[in-house]
């Protein structure tokens, strides 16, 4: 053996073969494969018909009118890129949109109640006044 001599540089040895690229693999092991997967995010909604829906048929405290106004501010956010406010509005709309539809709901639901009552004490006053008569 040879003595080393302190002003040799130090000998550097690979300890992956040079001619491999990318990651070392074991023997007998298929190659890795690398997917890269994209994702897209839906833009957000502006629910402007369900807005003019409620605009046009019923309008309960201008809800309709509000929801209208946030879902034209969503869509004007949405075609300038600010997604970010975009679904802010078009959430408020929904919310307002849904407020509506239910006060239309209950409104509906308060119309038939009373045609039902109505009616029925039409038919009793007519039954009494029949059978007075007889």
């Amino acid at each position: 053996m040879t003595a080393k001599n302190p002003a040799d540089p130090p000998q550097f040895v690979p300890l992956v073969d040079s001619t491999h690229a990318g990651f070392p693999q074991q023997p007998g092991m298929a190659p890795v494969q690398h997917t890269t997967v994209t994702i897209t995010q839906t833009p957000p909604k502006d629910y402007i018909v369900w807005s003019i829906f409620n605009l046009i048929h019923y309008n309960p405290c201008c809800l309709g009118l509000l929801a209208l106004v946030f879902s034209v501010k969503a869509r004007d956010r949405k075609l300038v890129g600010d997604m970010a406010g975009a679904r802010s509005y078009g959430s408020t709309a929904r919310g307002l949109n849904i407020a509506a539809t239910v006060l239309l709901i209950l409104l509906i639901f308060f119309i038939i109640i009373q045609i039902i009552l109505i009616q029925s004490s039409i038919y009793e006053a007519f039954s009494r006044l029949t059978q007075k008569h007889k």
